[in-house]
């Protein structure tokens, strides 16, 4: 039985060496032999007192530790090439592939290729796999003669689990977007805060856009090109008040949003998104520690995507995400905005 070091029995990497997690992300060298490992290496486990964590092979080799012969922790990341397989065969097939063959093609148990998978994409081989067909169904959508028949183009058995889904998968039902979103109806309003000019827009279903910027037009020329076939309206008393509850949320972002929000995006990007909501006021955290509360380490440039890719300004707080060491990074709307809501926010 491993003796655990004080420092080791706090290290969450440890515990992946004694699962053998194949999905971990990092190498550990053992100062006994001067041999570094994946934490997946079949080899004898080392004592913990005897082993040093890495974050990559080069590191590794660079302390001075020689790279094991039985997992080959130097050579190309297998598993990122066995993943990457798995997507490629799930986005090419006609029919959905179970787990059991996608586990027996990369010659891993269902558990260890699950696991992998879902580390590697930050979903299911299952949720990847259906938004691998929704993407097909909108696409087929475009051209097929009746929405049934692309539906079952695009590998559905049948319609009814997609129309149960189709407003998660296409914003609207099937009908409407094969029509090109026309009959879509979208509230929107202009205005001006202290950040700039200021464009809120709405669907039946909630808030779909709070955008930023210098000049009115091009929000809504922005808007014009996200939604081109909807039809943008002028807002009603109602909604005035959500435009007055947004900019004051924006002013005060301390208050918080009690509207309802229409988030659209894939799988992965709500999954980020879910993670910034989760960011209280006042607080930052770095791309890499979102990846890593995904359980997905490496998908820092993933992360840094997905809050790229964010529509909801404030609502969706991807100004609280720095880069490692605190510096400001990219924001859609602006540095200086992103400098101006965390003034704020830390000011209380």
């Amino acid at each position: 039985m491993n003796r655990m070091s004080p420092l080791q029995d706090t290290d969450p990497r440890w515990q992946a060496v004694l699962d053998r997690d194949p999905a971990a992300a990092f190498v550990y060298g053992v100062t006994s032999t001067g041999i570094y490992c994946r934490p997946a290496c079949p080899s004898r486990r080392p004592s913990s007192a005897n082993a040093r964590f890495f974050d990559d092979a080069a590191a590794a080799e660079a302390a001075g530790f020689r790279a094991c012969l039985r997992c080959r922790p130097d050579q190309a990341d297998r598993h990122a090439a066995l993943v990457a397989q798995a997507c490629r065969a799930i986005e090419d097939a006609d029919e959905v592939i179970g787990l059991d063959a996608l586990a027996g093609a990369a010659g891993l148990s269902p558990f260890h290729f699950h696991r992998l998978f879902k580390a590697r994409t930050g979903v299911t081989p299952k949720a990847y796999a259906d938004a691998c067909r929704a993407r097909r169904a909108s696409q087929a959508l475009d051209g097929s003669a009746s929405v049934t028949e692309a539906l079952y183009e695009a590998g559905y058995g049948s319609s009814g689990r997609f129309y149960a889904r189709s407003n998660d998968r296409l914003g609207m039902i099937p009908t409407r977007y094969r029509a090109g979103g026309a009959g879509e109806t979208l509230r929107f309003a202009l205005g001006q805060c202290s950040l700039g000019a200021i464009l809120i827009a709405a669907t039946p279903r909630g808030i779909c856009a709070i955008t930023l910027g210098d000049d009115p037009h091009v929000l809504l020329h922005d808007l014009q090109a996200r939604f081109h076939k909807a039809e943008l309206i002028g807002g009603d008393a109602e909604f005035e008040r959500w435009v007055a509850q947004v900019i004051g949320f924006v002013e005060a972002p301390r208050l918080g949003l009690d509207l309802p929000l229409d988030i659209r995006g894939t799988a992965f990007q709500q999954r980020v998104w879910q993670a910034l909501r989760e960011i209280p006021p006042g607080e930052t955290i770095s791309y890499a520690e979102v990846a890593r509360r995904l359980g997905m380490p490496k998908a820092v440039r993933a992360v840094a995507g997905a809050c790229a890719a964010n529509q909801i300004a404030v609502a969706i707080p991807c100004h609280r995400v720095r880069r490692m060491g605190g510096a400001l990074a990219g924001y859609r709307w602006g540095l200086a905005r992103k400098q101006a809501l965390l003034a704020r926010e830390t000011a209380g």
